[in-house]
């Protein structure tokens, strides 16, 4: 604000006009802490057209002058003679401000907390404590002193020496005896002092025992961090003891993961942090470990440290001369920590917005309408938090003309070096000229607040100015306003120029797909302002060998929206850099809209390649159904091959996995052994087979009884055939029966089957179904044999195969002959079998 000031001041003196500056504090009072029966001042300084009067408040109410206070000659407040109790029974102690008016308004100062010196009883008394010899004792006494007493310890009534590196003595009032030994036994108690008084804390005793063969102890944390809430510029003190066998390692770290630092940072004792001259840098949340030696074991306690800042002001309030039924808007924009609270005053008073007072945006914007003479004051903006306050002022002119200069026109800048800049306007028509009394150039690095600009004032005569001693390759942001003895004109047209130098680097940035029409790219701005003036987004879609539309972005734009693209389609993006100097290298990069639909692919890629058929709306179930029946199935049919030759064949009925007796033999219910019959499986007739469960087909022919025949047949499946086949042996001899069966087989593998059998008759078998299975069958088989002898047996089936195994099976037509040996296969193939047996 006071560089604002002297450029209004340089106006005038440059038009040859007397001026004054308005007022203004030069010095507010601060904190301050004042002993009883003994002199104040607290400082008020100010600066503006006088005459001036100042005067004070304590909490509000006026400070009479008289016997006690004065008011210097330079605003200061002279307490003679401080007290705790004055008459009425009140304190001198309170808030502290000055009021300094002039006819233009009345300016209020900060407030300054005025405290009396004083130091209580101890609130906190250190605690009698056993410790045995080689472990760690802590005491800790307290007390709130005004100001912030210094703290001693003494064992046995005499001052604790702390050149002992086994002593440490925290300002806070905490003593550490590490590595006790028995010649610290005592009492020991905490003396406090200040500029009010010195207290002594009550004894506490120290018992220190010999302890026996020391066993081995987990690390153990006797005292953590305490939360902690300070001002900047104050110390903290983040207390961290620890005890253990062996005595562990104590080491600090933020939660954040952030360095802790050096600068200022200082560790007392076995594991202490101080840090002295606390920034908001500080807070956060410290974790204090202690780490068994050699191990990763390890005890942690954590502190939060919370610094606190008084307000500071971005923006400020502008004094500004207004003609009236105008309106005018003062802004006022503040930070600190926590937030702090914006309040308005109207020449000292609080503001209360009303039919032409509106306050906005939490108070940081005071628009005054319909402006009459009423209006003209100074306006004061207060910004408090927990930690301080913080004033702005300015003044608001009514005046009876609206002759306002216009704002300059044709604004240009060329730059000439690389630290230098021209700026040019038009010179504006004679009658409008002689309104003017100078000129004021703002300038600031692009992408700065509007606070750090820069302002210098020419005469009425100069319509150009450089700009010198700046920074190379850097881009700026100019405008120009003119001046007439009742104010400003509006701001020029802003104009943008870059000094001479490189051009920028080469931006950094990454996309995000949105959908499959859309992306999103975000870059990195620089981290010094007016590095960049713009940035040049573009984007092609492959194969295309030209980028497309280009589009442009000031340099505090860092992200943007591409959508309305081709769905699923693979786009290169593009990213440039530029200043008045060129532009920087370009940065490329594929993004693939098509991974938006990267979960849906991924799920059709998992899909089963059996022949199953899945509901779209349960295709998970079904899957899981059809592994578990397949699975089901395997292990029926392996049981099969293992138990088969036992005979202990069970079949149920009336569900899908159900076997019965096919041929006719389903009937039979007595217990009697059936010597000639074959046992065939098959699934019951009307039951819904899966399409993804193979079937299963299982023959098995009972035990004989008579000496077994043997015979090879390769092959399992069905075959249809009819035949009639008549042999009879009697005695010795040789008959040979040959019989032909054709049909359809489906098989895989080699099976052995061993039987015997005399068939006398005719007989028609049909049968269909698919083998499944793994595995070598024995069968035996019963047949009618009369005397001794031979016989040949041979038939022949022809029939297809389908696919590829190994398995162990047999196969037999049924026609005209004797013999038939029957076993389980795996496999479909295709050709033709061939089988012999010899009885």
């Amino acid at each position: 604000m006071k560089q604002r000031v002297s450029v209004v001041l340089l106006l005038f003196t440059l038009s040859g006009l007397d001026g004054a500056s308005e007022l203004a504090f030069i010095k507010e009072p601060s904190d301050v802490i004042a002993v009883r029966d003994r002199p104040l001042m607290l400082d008020c300084q100010v600066e503006g057209e006088g005459p001036i009067t100042v005067t004070w408040r304590r909490n509000g109410v006026p400070v009479s002058p008289g016997a006690r206070a004065a008011v210097l000659d330079n605003g200061t407040l002279l307490i003679r003679n401080f007290q705790k109790r004055r008459d009425g029974g009140e304190s001198d102690a309170g808030e502290y401000e000055c009021a300094a008016q002039n006819r233009y308004g009345l300016l209020i100062s900060r407030k300054a907390h005025v405290q009396l010196a004083s130091l209580p009883k101890f609130h906190t008394h250190p605690e009698s404590m056993i410790v045995d010899e080689g472990g760690v004792a802590r005491f800790h006494c307290a007390v709130s002193g005004v100001p912030e007493a210094n703290i001693t310890w003494e064992r046995n009534r005499t001052t604790l020496n702390a050149d002992d590196n086994r002593y440490t003595l925290l300002p806070n009032g905490i003593l550490h005896i590490t590595a006790v030994r028995r010649t610290d036994s005592g009492g020991y108690r905490c003396v406090a002092k200040n500029i009010a008084n010195t207290r002594y804390s009550h004894e506490a005793q120290l018992s220190v025992t010999v302890a026996a063969n020391r066993l081995y102890k987990e690390p153990v944390i006797l005292s953590g961090p305490q939360n902690l809430t300070l001002n900047v510029h104050q110390t903290a003190i983040l207390e961290c003891i620890a005890t253990g066998n062996p005595r562990p390692i104590v080491s600090w770290s933020r939660l954040d993961g952030r360095s802790i630092g050096v600068e200022g940072i200082q560790v007392l004792g076995s594991g202490n942090l101080i840090i002295s001259d606390v920034s908001l840098q500080h807070s956060g949340v410290y974790v204090c470990s202690a780490n068994r030696p050699g191990t990763r074991m390890r005890r942690t306690a954590l502190g939060r440290l919370v610094v606190q800042a008084p307000p500071e002001f971005l923006q400020w309030p502008q004094s500004v001369s207004k003609p009236a039924d105008s309106s005018v808007v003062f802004t006022c924009q503040a930070q600190g920590v926590p937030d702090p609270h914006l309040i308005w005053l109207k020449n000292g008073k609080i503001l209360t917005p009303g039919e032409n007072v509106k306050l906005t945006n939490n108070n940081s914007t005071l628009a005054v309408t319909r402006i009459t003479a009423e209006d003209e004051a100074i306006y004061q903006c207060i910004a408090e938090n927990s930690a301080g306050t913080n004033q702005a002022s300015a003044r608001l002119a009514v005046s009876q003309s609206a002759q306002f200069p216009e704002a300059p026109q044709d604004l240009t800048a060329t730059p000439l070096s690389t630290s230098s800049l021209r700026i040019r306007w038009q010179q504006p028509e004679p009658h409008v000229s002689d309104g003017i009394i100078g000129y004021v150039l703002h300038i600031r690095k692009l992408g700065e607040p509007d606070s750090s600009e820069l302002q210098e004032a020419v005469s009425k005569d100069t319509f150009q100015h450089d700009f010198t001693n700046l920074v190379a390759s850097t881009t700026f942001s100019i405008y120009v306003k003119a001046y007439s003895p009742l104010g400003a004109s509006q701001q020029s047209r802003s104009v943008i120029a870059t000094t001479h130098g490189a051009v920028p680097t080469m931006p950094s940035f990454f996309t995000k797909v949105l959908n499959s029409t859309a992306m999103q790219v975000f870059w990195d701005l620089p981290v010094k302002a007016g590095r960049v003036e713009g940035y040049k987004l573009s984007h092609r879609m492959l194969p295309q060998q030209e980028f497309g539309h280009e589009e442009r972005f000031p340099a505090q734009i860092n992200t943007h929206t591409i959508s309305n693209l081709e769905a699923a389609a693979v786009y290169e993006i593009q990213l440039i850099a530029f200043n008045g100097n060129g532009d920087s290298i370009g940065n490329k990069r594929l993004v693939s809209l098509a991974e938006t639909e990267k979960s849906g692919k991924d799920a059709a890629a998992g899909q089963s390649l059996c022949n199953c058929r899945q509901d779209s709306e349960s295709s998970m179930t079904g899957l899981v159904i059809g592994i578990h029946i397949g699975m089901a199935c395997i292990i029926f049919c392996a049981l099969f091959l293992m138990f088969g030759y036992r005979h202990s064949f069970f079949c149920q009925k009336g569900s899908p996995g159900n076997w019965s007796l096919s041929g006719g033999q389903a009937a039979a219910k007595d217990a009697t052994i059936r010597t000639t019959d074959a046992i065939e499986l098959m699934p019951q007739a009307g039951v819904e087979r899966q399409a993804a469960v193979p079937q299963c087909r299982v023959m098995i022919e009972p035990q004989p009884l008579s000496p077994a025949d043997t015979g090879i047949s390769t092959g399992t499946g069905t075959s249809t055939g009819t035949g009639t086949s008549t042999g009879t042996s009697t005695g010795t001899g040789t008959s040979s029966v040959t019989g032909t069966g054709t049909g359809t087989r489906t098989v895989t593998g080699t099976s052995t089957g061993t039987g015997t059998s005399t068939v006398t008759g005719t007989g028609t078998r049909t049968g269909t179904g698919t083998s499944t299975g793994t595995g070598t069958s024995t069968v035996t088989g019963t047949g009618t044999r009369t005397g001794t002898g031979t016989s040949t047996v041979t038939g022949t089936s022809t029939g297809t195969r389908t696919g590829t195994g190994i398995g162990t099976g047999t196969g037999t037509g049924i026609g005209t002959g004797t013999g038939t040996g029957t076993g389980i296969g795996i496999g479909t193939g295709t050709g033709t079998s061939t089988g012999t047996g010899t009885g």
